[in-house]
């Protein structure tokens, strides 16, 4: 095999995701939500600023505001005094200062601010200055940082923190956002039980769906939790044909592979379509995509690094342009392997790495370890991904790899 081969019935995974996104359009209706209640989602429509920011030019420091002149007067006549939400309306003249406090409206005539520290008071109605007599000094103008019509955010950015200040600070007390995305979320496994149930021989505690649930959470998503589905084909049938009447999109984890109780790919054909099953990627190839009425299915592996890796690689990207978000790709970067790696010919290989700046500054990255599709921690010590092309040469190290940070659902 080559290294631009894939095994037979495995499609690669650059034309899955091309197909997958190809699948996927953005919701139309929009809504207006309040502040508190944007973060995480998407605007629908650009956000135009009405008024400066800062909204009047202000002292930046506490200190002294100052008509300075070329050359400086030898002290300055003290005629008042400006605290923030309290403007000093007199100009101030050649020669004159006024006491200013931190986000003071700079009185007219001002053009300086010189800070306390470099002031004397040479009595009650004097002040000289041993330093920062300099024009323009400790002055933020009106619109420094934002101007009345300017556009701060374009239709399709995805709403943080950072960005709920700025809409205060334009006077917006609410924005108009996508809908909120629906997503249907279930496990399959007569083997899977409840974190804080007790184990009998042969189970194990379902962990794939808290994990994805928490990361839809993070984006701003709606979930409809169906819980655990056992191992019975009517069931899951019933739990995807309910999930498809209100939900954007489904996401399964387990029963998409060929064993005798897998019957995810069946269920889909039989009720809905299938657009893909098997791709050449590394965890998780067994993944199916298609679709049941108008809703979006995704069904990822059951193994742990497998259903994650397949979400964050595969569904996040199209639910991201189902949200309407004008980034939807990882960036990538080029690092030097600072351990050797091993590669799976015919399959794109997420491994699981350590990205850190070497003694010289260059990017490098080592491995986690033990590579294994069940090995949870092998995602918990990492911050980013090793992508390994389809190639039959194992990576050495001091080789060039591509490599991808976490972002924050993972990171």
């Amino acid at each position: 095999m080559s290294c631009c081969d894939t095994p037979a019935g495995l499609l690669p995974f650059e034309t899955a995701l091309s197909r997958l996104l190809a699948e996927i359009h953005p919701i139309a209706t929009q809504q207006t939500v309040e502040l508190g209640q944007s973060i995480g989602r998407v605007l629908a429509e650009p956000v135009i600023s009405r008024v400066n920011v800062p909204p009047y030019t202000n002292s930046a420091m506490d200190g002294y505001a100052i008509h300075l002149t070329e050359p400086a007067a030898a002290s300055y006549r003290l005629i008042g005094r400006c605290l923030a939400g309290h403007p000093f309306e007199q100009t101030v003249a050649p020669g004159e200062c006024v006491r200013i406090m931190t986000g003071a409206q700079l009185p007219p005539g001002a053009n300086c601010v010189v800070m306390q520290e470099n002031a004397t008071l040479l009595d009650d109605e004097t002040v000289a200055f041993s330093d920062g007599l300099v024009l323009d000094r400790n002055i933020r103008h009106a619109g420094e940082d934002i101007s009345a019509g300017a556009t701060v955010y374009d239709a399709g950015h995805c709403i943080n923190t950072a960005d709920i200040a700025v809409f205060a600070a334009l006077g917006i007390a609410s924005v108009s956002v996508k809908r909120q995305l629906k997503v249907a979320l279930l496990a399959s496994g007569d083997e899977l039980k409840l974190p804080g149930t007790t184990l009998n021989p042969g189970e194990l505690y379902e962990s794939n769906r808290p994990a994805i649930h928490a990361m839809l959470t993070r984006m701003g998503i709606e979930v409809r939790d169906f819980g655990i589905i056992a191992d019975d084909k009517e069931q899951l049938k019933s739990a995807f044909l309910s999930a498809a009447e209100d939900c954007d999109a489904i996401i399964t984890t387990g029963g998409v592979s060929v064993g005798e109780a897998d019957y995810t790919k069946d269920i889909l054909t039989e009720i809905g379509e299938v657009n893909f099953w098997k791709l050449a990627i590394k965890p998780g190839k067994p993944v199916a995509f298609g679709r049941i009425g108008p809703a979006v299915f995704f069904g990822l592996p059951g193994n742990p690094v497998s259903a994650l890796v397949t979400f964050h690689q595969l569904a996040v990207p199209a639910l991201k342009k189902m949200q309407g978000h004008e980034q939807i790709h990882y960036p990538t970067q080029t690092a030097i392997a600072a351990s050797d790696f091993k590669t799976s010919p015919g399959r794109t290989d997420f491994q699981r790495g350590i990205l850190f700046h070497d003694d010289q500054g260059r990017l490098a990255v080592r491995s986690t370890g033990a590579q294994g599709s069940h090995m949870l921690t092998s995602l918990t010590r990492a911050n980013g991904y090793v992508i390994l092309a389809p190639q039959t040469e194992p990576v050495r190290t001091g080789d060039l790899v591509k490599v991808q940070w976490f972002d924050a659902l993972l990171g």
